[in-house]
């Protein structure tokens, strides 16, 4: 997919939620500024001089994203703070620039990293920002790539809680599957069909269009690459339709047609109680894909929201942890699920 930085609030904000990239990218860019509390910052007059702009576009772009560029580093300093600067700046060995009469004014405004960043995936007008736009979506993914040891496909299982979600779930699986074959008067059709019926009621796609919207070969198992939150929901829809199956073939003493099931199916995905959990599995499988498979779910697109700080660190920290480690790690939590079982 193509990422327009300058377009998309979305794809900007995870960018700068991502503290890994982020890492990558000032080394990358080697910024050097004036060290003020613990960090590098840069004034208007500075950042103008490195995107070969006006001082009149930085302020242009100020005002018009003042929101997004607040909140995501720059700040307008005053008071004994502002003396501070100021010394910083006089004792600072960065390029010269012209900083304008600093002594006599009673406010600055500075860019940490992040929001200069932020403004130049906004900055239209430069070339350099351009060129620095190249170079951070090219950072991105390397990072993603480097943590992940290139396979985003499978990034939901690094997820400490996937495992257990993932182990059960084919019990469920199983109880969903024998409710079809014992109480639904239909031929094997019925297996792919109502499955896709959870599918669709869950995140709008059946799954064929979830193939192709993660590109997956035919040898990929969709449920491998289901996030823990979509597995716990996929189960306890199987489990508790195949109840519901069971209960209303024993009222009748007989096996269901399959506009009885279809019915049934649509007062049980009505349920007030599923809305919540439904709702949340969206926006986590529209998010992340997005974010981190570079996968848009169409159907999803309105669940689209820019990922946190403690997303990457689940999927891309230390916690994170491929699949294989996790199953040797949790052999003593498989025997215990056994037992209980």
């Amino acid at each position: 997919m193509d990422q327009d930085l300058t377009n998309s609030a979305i794809h900007r904000q995870n960018i700068l939620n991502n503290p890994y990239s982020l890492e990558q990218i000032e080394k990358a860019t080697e910024i050097r500024g004036i060290y003020f509390e613990g960090r590098n910052v840069l004034l208007k007059e500075q950042v103008a001089s490195f995107f070969e702009v006006s001082v009149r576009t930085i302020e242009s772009y100020l005002a018009k994203f003042d929101g997004e560029l607040t909140s995501n580093g720059y700040e307008v300093i005053r008071t004994n703070r502002l003396i501070n600067l100021k010394k910083a700046i006089y004792e600072s060995d960065v390029a010269e620039v012209s900083f304008g009469n600093i002594k006599k004014s009673p406010k600055l405004g500075i860019f940490d990293f992040p929001s200069f960043l932020n403004l130049a995936m906004l900055l239209v007008d430069s070339d350099r920002a351009r060129l620095l736009r190249k170079l951070i979506l090219d950072v991105v993914i390397d990072t993603v790539n480097s943590r992940t040891g290139g396979a985003t496909k499978y990034i939901n299982q690094r997820d400490e809680d996937f495992i257990h979600a993932w182990y059960p779930q084919e019990t469920y699986r199983k109880q969903f599957t024998d409710a079809l074959r014992d109480h639904v008067d239909l031929g094997n059709f019925k297996y792919p069909l109502y499955t896709n019926k959870v599918y669709i009621s869950i995140f709008k796609e059946n799954a064929d269009e979830y193939r192709k919207v993660l590109r997956l070969s035919n040898g990929d198992k969709l449920r491998d690459t289901f996030y823990s939150e979509v597995l716990d929901l996929v189960a306890s829809y199987e489990c508790g339709f195949a109840g519901a199956l069971e209960q209303r073939s024993q009222e009748i003493d007989r096996k269901l047609s399959a506009s009885e099931v279809d019915r049934l199916f649509a007062n049980f995905e009505s349920l007030p109680h599923w809305r919540p959990l439904v709702e949340r599995a969206r926006h986590k499988m529209a998010s992340r894909d997005l974010a981190f498979r570079d996968a848009l779910h169409a159907h999803l697109k309105n669940y689209v929201a820019p990922l946190q700080r403690e997303e990457f660190e689940k999927f891309l920290g230390a916690k994170s942890k491929e699949l294989n480690e996790r199953l040797a790690e949790a052999s003593d939590v498989f025997k215990r699920l056994k037992e209980r079982g």
